[in-house]
């Protein structure tokens, strides 16, 4: 795919109105681990190359080990993410593919594990990430560019 337009050329109030997410996310108390998660988890299932690009290297940056990077697409299958991780994880999920809804199961199981605000935290940064993977997308953002 070629890149198309540049929306924070074109409309710079829109792209900063997505950075105010951005911002916000950075002021909670998400850890960098749980963020980076989400991000790369919901850009793989969304297709996002330039998202799981950024991401991935964000990520290690913050620490995070290539072994749990590679495995993030099969998580379920493995023993590398905790209780709570696998908890974002399954929410980041079924957020992603909302067509099929956020099932009361995976729901309680965050809410069981995580605060109201934590949880309210995780939300937000889900619907963040999914905006910014369909703005890449759409405006076929590269990665390395």
């Amino acid at each position: 795919m070629k890149p198309r337009i540049v929306i924070p050329k074109l409309e710079p109030e829109a792209y900063k109105a997505m950075l105010g997410f951005d911002h916000y996310l950075n002021s909670t108390g998400l850890t960098k681990t749980h963020k980076e998660l989400i991000k790369i988890r919901a850009s793989q299932i969304n297709g996002c190359a330039y998202c799981i690009d950024m991401h991935t290297k964000d990520a290690r940056k913050a620490g995070e080990t290539e072994q749990r990077i590679y495995a993030l697409n099969a998580w379920r299958e493995t023993p590398f993410f905790t209780e709570e991780e696998r908890a974002i994880l399954a929410l980041t999920e079924e957020v992603t593919l909302i067509q099929n809804h956020v099932s009361d199961k995976t729901y309680e199981a965050a809410a069981s594990i995580l605060d109201e605000h934590y949880l309210a935290q995780v939300i937000i940064a889900i619907i963040a990430i999914n905006a910014w993977n369909r703005i890449g997308i759409a405006t076929g953002m590269q990665p390395g560019l």
